[in-house]
């Protein structure tokens, strides 16, 4: 892997913008307004790629569809971190053959982090001869070029050579949604957890400049977003990398001096750099969302060691107890790995107890899953699958009812929601630590902040009424 980050010059981009004005050029001849479709996996990061790739799209005269059935492009932006998610991929590239024999023209392009995977690109050569076109998440900025290739060569193209990774602003993004809005402050990661591909598909941490995340983020504000989530592999190293003197926390403080009525969020921390800085910013801003993701994986300082995670679990706690202190409304939700290769018994049941101390209020919980190319995909790994599905749903039983007993204590209490839309019968809205509400009421509160008293729980969410006043 190379080491150095590559900056997208502003040549190079007006290089693919070209392509764009080229490709729109190439439909309006033909008088046709050509339909785009983008399924999207994994992340919220794979989410802001993709508002990207609907960005270029458009600027190249597509116009966005909701399925790939008589779109003219498929883009499938895809997640590497478990093999059920590739499986999902390679299932749904396979049914694609159906839609391309109904649509001789379409295109088929696979992006994302499997795209990242040599033994991916190489089964896709291979074996799906009806994908025209492969590019990783370092090539995502020159998707214009790789359409237009495919478009006049007729041939497929594979844009994967293995780098650091770029960064590149100013490509065109197209946000299905104006209330909320993700922000990458950063990409990449250089943590090399055992476990984990992500270094290897998405390259070196790279952070952008303040002043172009703080150009972003105060575009969003002045047209009408609420709530901004700040994205990166690790958003807690921000800055590192940079001569700006200006670390995550400082970013925060630099957003939250904007004027405007709106919330900032972030994810995903990681302990090793959640620092007591971070805690007390959070703790003393109003517009940085008292909420806090911060994955623990396992609690047992042994297995810790062994996904080289470089904490262990007294210090995690540590931070999780100072941050209470601070917070004591502090929503904590954290992801969870049951069954690494030789956890024993005894080092689940310190993840249970774990569970226990913190009491989280909603988990990801996973079953390990090797990733080939990384170090625990060769660890020795005697526990049975049968016996890990057993782990799994005691650990799922528990954080089940520690989240219906953390819900059921909202019951009566008023929250500040932003109304985000609506689902069915009801409206939906968030608390500011991101918990579900449903409530009756006119879609006319959508897109504003408003007051709702909660009336009922379950594990998963909140009822509530509208109170008059905000």
């Amino acid at each position: 892997m190379k080491n150095k980050t590559t900056v997208i010059s502003e040549d190079q981009l007006k290089l693919q913008l070209d392509f764009c004005h080229k490709t729109a050029a190439y439909w309006r001849e033909q008088s046709v307004t050509p339909l785009a479709y983008v399924e999207t996996y994994g992340c919220q990061q794979n989410e802001a790629d993709s508002e990207r790739i609907r960005g270029m799209l458009i600027e190249c005269g597509y116009g966005i569809t909701d399925t790939a059935e008589g779109a003219d492009v498929v883009v499938m932006n895809t997640c590497a971190i478990r093999e059920h998610a590739e499986q999902r991929v390679f299932g749904n590239l396979g049914a694609l053959t159906h839609t391309k024999r109904r649509h001789p023209g379409q295109k088929i392009f696979l992006c994302g982090c499997m795209a990242g995977q040599t033994v991916v690109t190489d089964r896709i050569k291979n074996s799906y001869h009806h994908v025209d076109g492969v590019f990783s998440t370092h090539h995502l900025w020159q998707f214009p070029e790789i359409l237009w290739r495919v478009l006049n060569q007729k041939k497929r193209v594979f844009y994967i050579e293995d780098e650091a990774g770029s960064i590149a602003e100013g490509l065109p993004q197209h946000r299905d949604n104006t209330l909320k809005a993700w922000v990458s402050i950063m990409y990449g990661c250089n943590n090399f957890c055992t476990y984990c591909i992500v270094p290897y598909v998405r390259g070196r941490e790279r952070s952008r400049k303040p002043e172009d995340i703080l150009a972003e983020c105060r575009a969003l504000i002045e047209g009408g977003t609420r709530e901004i989530t700040l994205l990166g592999q690790n958003v807690n190293s921000y800055g590192k990398d940079l001569e700006c003197g200006m670390d995550f926390a400082d970013l925060l403080e630099a957003i939250c001096a904007m004027d405007g009525d709106f919330l900032v969020r972030f994810m995903t921390s990681h302990p090793r750099d959640a620092s007591k800085k971070l805690f007390d910013t959070m703790a003393r801003n109003p517009k940085i969302a008292k909420q806090l993701h911060l994955p623990f994986q396992s609690g047992s300082s042994r297995v810790l060691k062994a996904m080289n995670r470089h904490y262990d679990r007294e210090i995690y706690l540590e931070k999780v107890r100072y941050a209470k202190s601070l917070m004591p409304e502090l929503v904590l939700t954290s992801d969870v790995i049951v069954g690494f290769p030789g956890e024993t018994e005894e080092e689940f049941e310190e993840t249970l107890s774990l569970i226990e101390e913190v009491r989280y209020d909603a988990l990801f919980t996973f079953i390990f899953s090797p990733r080939p190319g990384t170090p625990a995909a060769s660890m020795d790994d005697p526990t049975p699958r049968e016996e890990k599905n057993r782990r799994f749903d005691k650990l799922c039983a528990l954080q089940n009812r520690i989240s219906e007993e953390i819900h059921s204590g909202y019951v009566g209490r008023t929250f500040r929601c932003l109304v985000d839309g609506r689902d069915k019968d009801t409206l939906t809205a968030r608390t500011e630590g991101g918990r579900l509400v449903r409530f009756a009421g006119d879609d006319s509160l959508i897109g504003s902040y408003h007051n709702i008293t909660i009336t009922g729980s379950t594990t998963w969410s909140l009822t509530g009424e509208l109170t008059l006043t905000n």
